[in-house]
């Protein structure tokens, strides 16, 4: 795929200021919104979405950084399937707060295909598009498959490298002379006069990206959230490898977390034990809508779906708005995450909106205006 700097800047555009944040507040680090567009019982994909909605409009008022949408697919408890659709319809409702995937599930797509959707997502929302990519499918075996058309799922994430780096030329237009895609242009894109594109970010719950994130200069971001583990370890791991780019002169990395905050501890309790149930029922090959607190304080956990659910709960920061504070500031401090992007997983979307609003509270974010004046 030749010498391609894989996230390399577009000239006289200032990436690195898109991906570092600022901290707002008494928070320690920036605040972002990771959104599984979560559908519960007796909801439809219609309301997660406009859920969605709320929620970033919400986080844009309240100062987050960003709001990403994770790809996944065959789960009826989560509506996000179509990351840049999805986003599309986020910018025409926002107007400042960053936007992106996280992550686009590179091996299921064309690096050519991706690169057009998120040219055209940057062309609606300039300056404000981050590409997030992941390695993993997304979703089970038989859906990859089906996905990609193909019978041996390893060549995908194997592929990974080159994927990048072929994306990567499409962003920006700069295959070498005699490339057999030399001549062809992602559209929206630099073909059609300077301009700027999503920063790239990449995506990982293990070593490998995040290896391969430190060696390229880009920035990384971590699945926290489900495999707490080997956070750690993979963030230390990418700060080792980190080499300057330019993109980045020294390594930028966010963990995704789940954390929600109710007016009452119990409440709270409530609301994320339904996410362990979810949680158990994928694992244990049952996907459904995410049940209600009702259903999950009344289902008799076995031994181990009890000892499964016990370990997943653990690691979901949740309680009072205090309480969320003070986990997600000892987190921060365990790790050195640059960013905390919380993921609030419930059944109703009332709760996870109000689960925002109490954070941005508990860290005394102010109000942000339509102008963008931050307002006491």
């Amino acid at each position: 795929m030749g010498g391609a700097v894989v996230g390399a800047a577009t000239p006289g555009t200032a990436v690195g200021d898109a991906i570092r944040g600022t901290a707002v507040g008494a928070a320690p680090v920036p605040l972002s919104v990771l959104d599984l567009v979560t559908v519960g019982v007796g909801r439809t994909a219609a309301d997660a979405l406009r859920t969605s909605v709320d929620i970033a409009r919400l986080a844009e008022r309240r100062g987050f950084h960003r709001h990403w949408v994770a790809e996944h697919h065959s789960m009826p408890g989560v509506a996000s399937s179509s990351p840049a659709v999805i986003l599309a319809h986020l910018a025409a409702h926002t107007e400042r707060i960053r936007l992106g995937s996280g992550g686009v599930m590179l091996p299921n797509h064309a690096p050519l295909v991706i690169a057009e959707q998120f040219g055209t997502l940057e062309a609606l929302a300039p300056g404000r598009v981050d590409l997030g990519l992941g390695r993993a499918p997304g979703t089970d075996g038989a859906t990859a498959a089906a996905l990609r058309r193909a019978e041996h799922l390893a060549e995908g994430a194997d592929d990974f490298p080159q994927q990048l780096a072929e994306l990567t030329r499409f962003l920006d237009d700069d295959f070498p002379d005699g490339h057999p895609y030399a001549r062809i242009h992602a559209v929206p894109g630099p073909v059609q006069g300077p301009s700027a594109r999503p920063p790239i970010w990449l995506l990982g719950s293990s070593g490998f990206s995040a290896r391969l994130a430190g060696v390229l200069g880009l920035p990384f971001a971590f699945a926290h959230h489900f495999s707490a583990q080997n956070t750690i370890p993979a963030l230390d791991l990418y700060r080792e490898s980190f080499r300057p780019s330019q993109v980045l002169d020294a390594p930028y990395a966010l963990i995704g977390v789940s954390a929600l905050a109710a007016d009452e501890e119990r409440e709270a309790r409530r609301q994320v034990l339904t996410g362990a149930l979810s949680m158990v029922r994928l694992r244990t090959g049952r996907p459904g809508l995410i049940p209600t607190p009702e259903e999950a304080e009344a289902y008799e956990f076995s031994a181990m779906e009890r000892e499964f659910a016990d370990g997943w709960l653990r690691n979901v920061v949740h309680g009072t708005p205090d309480a969320v504070r003070t986990g997600l500031d000892d987190l921060q401090k365990r790790t050195g995450a640059d960013e905390l992007m919380l993921t609030a997983n419930a059944h109703g979307g009332d709760a996870r909106l109000r689960s925002y609003e109490l954070i941005a509270d508990a860290y005394g974010l102010p109000g942000i205006g339509h102008d963008g004046v931050v307002q006491s």
